[in-house]
């Protein structure tokens, strides 16, 4: 165990995008500092963190100096170079530590290690070219959705495959890449456990909360979500047996289907994750200043909700929104600072107290 980090420490964040962002605001209510490295210029997060790093993650000279400025290291998202890994941990413990991103950074290796855990996920099966997905079809079935092992995000680097027509083309969209087959799952809808857990061991679970995509994207969160108490218990219990497994220190995203047949794990994430924004209004303690805590080697707070609320993402021109958003009673508006609306684009998300 290592001391809790004082007033005027330096939480490094690798990535500056909202997350590291809201990241560096909680951290800076702790009396905290956060030094942000970002490859890309000008991210959000820079303009509330202490000190920012423009570099490539492939600039060894750079991650050192960055290390070296730092007293423990985080991230805000899970695709980081294995090659960057290993000249930070070298220098300053990163906290969620390399297991969880190497399970999370491969939806095969995550699938499997689900599986493992003894959890229910959906049936898949590797594909590296058109024989594997062949096999895989006819051990499936259809309908089917391949998708990227690697670096796919928000709907993206996914194929749907209705019928065995649809295979060749699926295939051409992985573009190479290896990639993984997975058989579509009847659920009634999907839900999210936040969860963390610090040095110590100890775990603290947020409310499960319920979403809805458009698009591939998450469009807004629910709580509480429809869910029976057997499930709610069911949904914490599964999420903390993978945070003790990983011997994780920090908050995780946990997807989950639920279905007639018991919750299913769609994916985890290793990190704050978009569908736990609603806890910035619906908690003392929100998800963000829940993994500052824990990566700092501080007590987990207390994340019981105290208020129902939905969350829903701007996204794209719903920026144009933001004018009445603002007049309207029990809203809470969040906006990343980012300069330029593009469709697909998350630009904030506005938290509703539903009274």
């Amino acid at each position: 165990m290592t001391d809790p980090l004082p007033t005027g420490a330096t939480i490094g964040i690798l990535g500056g995008g909202q997350l590291g962002r809201m990241l560096s605001v909680a951290a800076a209510r702790l009396g905290l500092r956060c030094h942000v490295f970002e490859p890309g210029a000008n991210p959000p997060a820079a303009d509330v963190a202490h000190a920012v790093t423009t570099a490539a993650y492939e600039d060894e000279a750079a991650l050192r100096a960055f290390a070296q400025s730092v007293d423990v290291i985080t991230y805000e998202f899970e695709n980081i170079p294995t090659s960057a890994l290993d000249i930070l941990e070298k220098i300053k413990p990163v906290r969620p530590g390399r297991k969880a991103l190497r399970v999370s950074q491969d939806r095969l290796v995550e699938k499997a290690f689900l599986s493992e855990l003894g959890l229910q996920t959906a049936p898949f099966a590797a594909v590296d070219d058109a024989q594997d997905l062949a096999e895989a079809i006819a051990e499936i079935g259809l309908p089917a959705i391949l998708k990227t092992r690697r670096l796919g995000y928000d709907g993206k680097g996914q194929a749907r495959i209705m019928t065995p027509d649809d295979a060749e083309a699926a295939l051409a969209d992985m573009a190479g890449q290896p990639a993984i087959l997975e058989g579509f799952v009847d659920f009634s809808h999907e839900v999210s456990v936040i969860a963390a857990r610090n040095e110590a061991g100890d775990v603290a679970c947020f409310d499960p909360g319920e979403n809805v995509h458009e698009g591939g994207i998450l469009r807004t969160t629910t709580v509480p979500a429809r869910l029976n108490g057997a499930q709610r218990t069911d949904a914490v219990l599964l999420a903390a047996k993978i945070l003790n497994k990983l011997r994780y220190v920090g908050v995780m995203g946990v997807e989950l289907f639920v279905t007639d047949k018991g919750l299913i794990v769609n994916e985890i994430a290793p990190r704050v994750h978009n569908s736990g924004h609603w806890t910035q209004q619906g908690c003392a303690i929100d998800q963000f200043e829940q993994h500052i805590r824990a990566v700092a080697g501080w007590p987990l707070g207390d994340g019981t909700r105290y208020a129902d609320v939905v969350m829903e993402n701007l996204i794209g021109d719903d920026m144009d929104r933001v004018p009445d958003l603002a007049k309207t009673a029990n809203a809470a508006i969040h906006l990343y600072g980012k300069a330029e609306v593009k469709p697909g684009r998350k630009m904030g998300h506005v938290n509703r107290i539903v009274t």
